[in-house]
């Protein structure tokens, strides 16, 4: 599913790990909103194209993330996975 939910077009990919982590590696494209400000940035994230994949480190804080999108009423937001995990995806 996450092979398909990749190569969709629109989508927006979503790095929640903090800026350092972001700006030493981060998957091409990716917007960072590091998990502390998803809950201040909702409006934003909200206009932005569907689906939703988020990523972190391993896939723990994305997964939080995905969570409080849902709950917001954004139902096409995904946990991706950690960075890796997401490159080994894409590379399939």
């Amino acid at each position: 599913m996450m092979n398909d939910l990749l190569r969709k077009e629109p989508k927006t990919i979503i790095d929640v790990r903090e800026t350092w982590e972001y700006e030493q590696e981060h998957f091409p494209g990716a917007v960072n909103i590091p998990l502390t400000l998803v809950p201040l940035r909702l409006s934003e994230i909200r206009d932005m194209p569907k689906p939703i994949l988020l990523y972190c480190r391993s896939g723990n804080r994305s997964g939080m993330a995905a969570s409080m999108l849902r709950n917001a009423g954004i139902d096409e937001a995904y946990n991706a996975g950690g960075l890796y995990d997401l490159q080994s995806i894409s590379k399939n």
